[in-house]
């Protein structure tokens, strides 16, 4: 009867989650444009970090209440859910073109944060408060480079008015922050419970907290990229679609590993540094290589997509078996 109560507060978390943080990215994106910002540093800032809400709040809550371990499990599950499912996912049903400049800015960026997140865990097999310090003073100095640009550059970036069209531009200033408001304690609540569901199932059948994170909670962490990401390329959005992933793998990567070092540090398992973190840099180096564009031009075609696909299966194949081994 307790592991069914736990199925349920699980199952019960990612819906509430999703729908939390739907509400909170509209609040946070009405808000900020009703003060007058513009809705490309909008979708840079706020709604790429709504995307990742979900994990930061997740990992915060895990990583206070004793279990580090779910929390690096969901950042990097989380990454690998991205690219592999989410993509692969996307690309299989719409190939995607990628135009923007921006997004081409932010490719080497994200390349650049996942090699020093792992030179950073690799060179002593922790996760610690100094590492976690790093990575959100890297967070804090990239966000703020990608705004200046942002706000200096003279064309302007198709991506820009893609998040014109996804951003309410006549929500009422009450309305906007009570949604935000509305999202932000949901977000909380619901975060909440998905820990405390994912750590009783991990405790009774015995499964470490880093499976339980690579695995159920990333993949329902994902969702809300893996609807929007799907619901942009089949509105023509191909830049919004990728912008998602990219955007959320950034925080992720840097956000979500970051609060974890600074509330309480992790000792990295052999299947963190052998497994889970080499997987999580040759996708996002593939990532890189298709969407720049090696054939001179950006697109990630059904092929490739598929391809994605078939490493997600196979990756939670062999999670499987590691979890019951």
């Amino acid at each position: 009867m307790d592991i069914l109560i736990d199925i349920v507060a699980i199952l019960a978390g990612f819906g509430l989650l999703i729908w939390s943080a739907d509400f909170f990215v509209l609040g946070a994106s009405a808000t900020a444009r009703n003060l007058g910002i513009s809705p490309l540093i909008i979708g840079l800032t706020i709604v790429g970090f709504g995307t990742s809400a979900p994990e930061m709040l997740v990992a915060a809550i895990a990583a206070s209440g004793g279990n580090p371990g779910l929390a690096v499990g969901n950042a990097l599950g989380s990454n690998i859910t991205n690219i592999a499912l989410v993509l692969g996912a996307t690309a299989l049903l719409v190939p995607l073109n990628v135009h923007s400049d921006i997004l081409k800015r932010e490719y080497p960026i994200l390349l650049g944060a996942t090699l020093l997140a792992v030179g950073c865990m690799g060179m002593d097999d922790h996760l610690g408060w100094m590492d976690g310090l790093i990575f959100i003073i890297m967070l804090f100095l990239i966000m703020s480079w990608l705004v200046y640009k942002a706000m200096h550059t003279q064309n302007h970036d198709i991506i820009e008015a893609e998040f014109a069209e996804e951003i309410p531009a006549h929500m009422p200033m009450n309305k906007a922050l009570g949604a935000l408001l509305f999202g932000s304690i949901l977000l909380l609540g619901s975060s909440k419970l998905l820990v405390w569901g994912a750590v009783n199932v991990a405790t009774s059948f015995g499964i470490s907290d880093l499976i339980i994170g690579l695995t159920i909670v990333a993949i329902g962490t994902s969702l809300p990229e893996l609807a929007a990401s799907i619901a942009s390329a089949r509105k023509g959005e191909h830049d919004m679609a990728l912008g998602n992933i990219i955007g959320s793998n950034l925080f992720n990567t840097l956000g979500v590993l970051g609060v974890t070092g600074l509330i309480q540090g992790e000792h990295l398992s052999t299947g963190v540094m052998t497994r889970d973190l080499p997987l999580m840099l040759g996708l996002t180096v593939f990532l890189f290589m298709v969407a720049f564009g090696l054939r001179g031009r950006g697109v990630i075609n059904r092929i490739e997509g598929g391809f994605l696909l078939a490493i997600f299966i196979g990756y939670e194949i062999i999670l499987y078996y590691a979890a019951t081994a």
